[in-house]
């Protein structure tokens, strides 16, 4: 990171560049789903899941659902399905490597969100795959989450980005179409961008469960 020259190195001196958290911030972390993260995870139809390999390279990735995709088993454990993808699974490798995952659920138009912490395994029961069932669709794994921090976040971030405000969305016109940036980077000689949004079209039609 040679071109910034003012890396923060200590503890001590972010604290002191930010200061502290107010009591609320302190003590707003519990260790367990209580019924009103429970209620929160009922209605959330989104959330971001963010691994690490034991190297520490991290990722994060979307999931979605209807609103309730995330199975809640007991105060202290979920299950979220991993419905059909491009089988990366670059957070399934992960979790076998490091179980510490970070998840972040989000709710249309509401700005608060939930995170969640905690440890996570690869799981195929077939008693809680039959509940991830879905569209006719069962789910082969799941990624089970034993939870040992939930807190609610602040507003502040989807307030400033206007986020959940259609009016205040950014023009797309100059933005170059996905498949073409997917082309680009893919560097296939058979796969240009039409035949890259002819496959991505086949996904999002035929391939979602």
């Amino acid at each position: 990171m040679k071109k910034f020259e003012k890396p923060v190195q200590s503890l001590e001196e972010l604290r002191h560049t930010l200061g502290t958290p107010g009591r609320l911030a302190e003590h707003k972390v519990i260790s367990h789903l209580d019924s009103y993260c429970r209620q929160f995870i009922a209605h959330a139809p989104f959330a971001v899941v963010s691994t690490s390999d034991s190297a520490g390279h991290c990722d994060s990735s979307p999931r979605g659902d209807a609103p309730g995709f995330a199975y809640i088993l007991d105060e202290k454990h979920l299950v979220l399905p991993e419905r059909m993808g491009n089988k990366r699974a670059d957070s399934l490798q992960n979790i076998l490597e490091n179980p510490h995952i970070g998840l972040l659920f989000m709710i249309p138009g509401l700005e608060e969100t939930l995170r969640i912490n905690g440890q996570a395994v690869i799981i195929k029961d077939e008693t809680f795959m039959n509940r991830l069932e879905s569209q006719g669709h069962v789910p082969s794994v799941g990624i089970a989450v034993y939870v040992e921090a939930c807190f609610i976040h602040c507003a502040k971030a989807l307030k400033r980005s206007h986020l959940w405000s259609p009016e205040k969305w950014p023009e797309l016109s100059d933005l170059p179409a996905p498949a073409k940036m997917l082309a680009a980077h893919s560097q296939l000689n058979e796969m240009d961008e039409n035949q890259v949004r002819k496959s991505l079209h086949k996904s999002y039609t035929k391939r979602m469960y």
